[in-house]
């Protein structure tokens, strides 16, 4: 079948778009990637690495949200505190930003890379608790973070994809 001028001209501005769209998506895969290789480092060093060491394993026979994994979480001040200061998936990372800035939720000065990195990460942590649930976690921390019922409901429409075998 031969195409019309137009239609070739069209093609090619098709053909352009769908390029773009794929190194932009390639940009973000490698960024996923290197975030990846880089989660959670600061946790192997001190002065992150004693503490985990130690709260660990409490966490993880603690039920998410709880009133004993919120003293754990306050007991283990500054080595999170650290953490957070190091590591941008978490809301934490944001807390004076967000302060500084009027916005409601720390939440709301992350990127699409780092909610992506956070949502993995929650769902990871739910594999590291006994009683771990990605749905419950979700309902936890869209309470403790102010996240907009609109973020809640992807995250939550994120979940059959991420444990889908």
């Amino acid at each position: 079948m031969l195409l019309t001028e137009e239609e070739k001209a069209t093609n090619k501005a098709t053909q352009k778009h769908i390029n773009d769209v794929q190194i932009l998506l390639k940009k973000i895969a490698d960024e996923l990637f290197q975030r990846g290789i880089a989660h959670d480092q600061s946790k192997m060093e001190q002065p992150e690495l004693a503490i985990f060491t130690e709260y660990t394993p409490k966490l993880a026979e603690s039920t998410y949200g709880s009133n004993e994994y919120k003293q754990f979480l306050r007991e283990m001040g500054s080595a999170l505190e650290h953490h957070y200061k190091h590591n941008r998936h978490h809301p934490e990372h944001f807390t004076e930003e967000a302060d500084a800035t009027f916005r409601a939720s720390p939440v709301n000065c992350m990127n699409l890379i780092d909610i992506i990195e956070m949502f993995c990460d929650w769902k990871a942590a739910t594999l590291r608790h006994n009683d771990g649930d990605l749905r419950k976690s979700i309902e936890i921390n869209a309470d403790r973070f102010g996240l907009s019922q609109q973020l809640k409901s992807i995250l939550l429409n994120t979940v059959e994809f991420i444990e889908r075998r």
